[in-house]
């Protein structure tokens, strides 16, 4: 009876050592392993983003076309056992197939695979083009993997509710202005002839954004585009001077662990914190 648990113990031990170097490499990106990894991920990235672009000229296509082709599988068949990897170390996969970044990584390889299922025809090409673009959201693994994204991610993720505040309020100020345009200008000549189109310029104007495709011709509406332009310096300085101050508060706490949650792969996590901040597994740093 012994020995035949021995062996059973010995090859779980195994797959527990194969799954803990799997680990080190692939989520753990202040080791040795997990830095090389995350650099070799990162060209992957890169050229795979570049193949892309290049697929859209369609001279280069034209020529390189079974070249490029071979590549994007090649892409495809590393970034899916990459993805399947990372389902199989955490201990919720689903937690993390449903995360940002299982979501971004499923959206990586899929639409290769979905071009094989669809049959010929001229609607069904139209949606294999679709799903080739749709190979451009790999851009956004490099997020994960770029050094200072976690620092910038908490940024954001700590100035949420002023951002979201200030946005609401710059909602409104657009709405009011747009309606006092069309108030000025409708029937006056001008181009202003509804209040979605004084919104839209209301917006182009307090963004500085200035397409000129839609100007004011009244003496009121004039004065209000003056008003609207200065309030543009608010819709820059404001959110710059939130997001600034949460940078600065974070890179204060830049001893945050570098480990990953064992069971969601997300990283990140406060010196004294017990539990993952995303899905609530007990760390066991």
């Amino acid at each position: 009876m012994s020995d035949t648990k021995q062996p059973q113990d010995s090859e779980k031990n195994e797959t527990q050592d194969l799954k803990q170097k799997l680990w080190e490499l692939i989520f753990e990106a202040e080791t040795p392993s997990g830095k090389v990894f995350d650099v070799a991920l990162l060209w992957l990235i890169v050229l795979s983003v570049g193949v892309v672009m290049m697929e859209s000229v369609e001279p280069i296509k034209a020529q390189y076309g079974a070249f490029f082709l071979a590549l994007e599988w090649s892409f495809t068949i590393l970034f899916t056992i990459e993805y399947l990897l990372r389902l199989w170390l955490v201990r919720r996969p689903l937690r993390y197939a449903f995360s940002f970044y299982g979501i971004v990584d499923l959206l990586s390889c899929l639409p290769t695979y979905l071009t094989l299922l669809l049959g010929p025809g001229v609607q069904s090409l139209l949606v294999i083009r679709i799903l080739r673009l749709l190979r451009m959201f790999r851009v956004l693994k490099m997020v994960n993997h770029v050094k200072g994204a976690n620092l910038l991610a908490r940024s954001i993720y700590a100035s949420r509710a002023k951002i979201t505040v200030f946005l609401v309020a710059m909602a409104i100020f657009a709405a009011i202005v747009g309606t006092l345009a069309y108030l000025f200008e409708n029937g006056r000549g001008g181009e202003i002839n509804s209040i979605p189109t004084g919104i839209y310029w209301a917006v182009v104007t307090m963004t500085t954004l200035g397409y000129g495709d839609i100007t004011p011709v009244t003496v009121l509406g004039k004065m209000l585009t003056v008003v609207t332009s200065l309030s543009g310096f608010a819709v820059i300085a404001v959110p710059t001077g939130i997001f600034v101050t949460e940078v600065a508060n974070a890179m204060e706490n830049e001893d945050d662990y570098t480990e990953a949650c064992l069971g969601c792969g997300v990283s990140g996590h406060l010196p004294d914190a017990k539990f993952c901040r995303k899905c609530g597994e007990e760390l066991d740093f």
